[in-house]
């Protein structure tokens, strides 16, 4: 397993897929959600190393997978994650990087885009969290977007979870219940990743990722305005998490944003239609 030293001395690790005398195109950065869970859940994102012809390299965020605890608990904070994907480039040699971030883990790559905007070449934010930005999800909208699926076999038992946690009421069984709302397709592959979820994420750390000073939402804003490079905002058309005009609005925080919407998909737009998620973020990633 492949590891570096991140600014505070914490041994971080990293996953390669891919191979490289296939690669043609330069490696691409990719950062998990949770917050703070591994990179297993990516897998390899639908094939798009091959489809791509690049290598993913994927991050265990600090305290996750094989990345070590680091000494400070404060350093989980997001912004201060943010030294550890420069540390990564840097150490891959690496003159600028090319980024993508899936849910909580876009607003990592949001910091690192506007604090060192001079590094970043492309940048792919599938199905992200807003929540550095400032931009703000409703419940109405959540129960809106979910009322999508009323269909489903499942739903009217997701549904009323879903109200539960809507009214801030939830529960572990409610949160259990609305799983299938976070996918595109409720199959057994869903189950999988929904059942194998829980261990692959640090807890502790979460709850801080998030915390007090992690944000300043009006200045990023500002930098994002000025931030002049590819981005690539690729949304499930039914994902709750990421709703569609919440993602039309966060597209229109950056300058050269496209919107792509994955028809049929949820937050794990790799996961619903692999051949999909691939042949868009592929196209978005060979400029």
């Amino acid at each position: 397993m492949p590891t570096f030293t991140s600014y505070d001395g914490t041994e971080l690790a990293y996953h390669v897929c891919g191979d490289p005398a296939a690669a043609t195109a330069p490696d691409l950065i990719c950062l998990p959600g949770g917050p703070m869970r591994d990179t297993a859940y990516l897998g390899d994102l639908g094939g798009l190393a091959a489809s791509a012809g690049r290598r993913l390299i994927l991050l265990d965020p600090r305290g996750t997978g094989a990345s070590a605890i680091p000494a400070d608990p404060a350093t989980y904070r997001c912004d201060r994650q943010v030294e550890d994907v420069e540390a990564l480039r840097l150490h891959l040699g690496l003159e600028r990087i090319d980024l993508l971030a899936h849910s909580a883990g876009a607003n990592l790559a949001v910091l690192y885009a506007a604090r060192r905007p001079e590094r970043v070449g492309r940048l792919a934010l599938i199905t992200p969290s807003v929540m550095a930005t400032g931009i703000e999800i409703s419940g109405e909208l959540r129960l809106e977007t979910a009322r999508l699926r009323k269909d489903e076999p499942w739903f009217p038992e997701a549904y009323a979870a879903l109200e539960a946690i809507v009214a801030g009421e939830a529960t572990p069984e409610n949160w259990t219940a609305a799983t299938p709302f976070f996918h595109g397709r409720w199959d057994e592959a869903a189950r999988r990743l929904a059942d194998d979820s829980d261990g692959h994420k640090n807890h502790e750390a979460g709850a801080v990722f998030g915390s007090e000073g992690a944000y300043d939402p009006a200045a990023l804003r500002a930098a994002l305005a000025r931030f002049d490079r590819p981005v690539l905002v690729l949304a499930g058309d039914s994902d709750l998490q990421s709703p569609l005009p919440v993602m039309t609005e966060f597209s229109g925080l950056f300058p050269q944003a496209r919107l792509a919407i994955q028809p049929g998909a949820g937050h794990f737009p790799w996961l619903d239609d692999a051949p999909a998620f691939t042949a868009t973020t592929g196209r978005f990633l060979a400029g």
